[in-house]
């Protein structure tokens, strides 16, 4: 069943807006990071760790974990 952000509680919506907000950070902070690294300082390519970082909650952290070469 699909629920809409009318049938949410004032505390369901205020958990959304949190995680998002954490989610759209962790991301601009990954992806600036990534952007002002020089291509040898992170693991792998440079192109898919950007497309990676969209991914959630999962692809920032596993770039911050795993991306980063130093």
């Amino acid at each position: 069943m699909s629920r809409h952000w009318k049938d949410l509680t004032p505390g369901e919506r205020r958990l959304v807006t949190v995680l998002a907000i954490v989610q759209f950070v962790l991301a601009g902070f990954a992806w600036t990071d990534l952007a002002l690294r020089p291509a040898d300082a992170v693991n792998g390519r440079k192109r898919v760790w950007a497309w990676l970082i969209a991914v959630n909650f999962v692809g920032p952290i596993a770039y911050l974990r795993w991306g980063r070469a130093d």
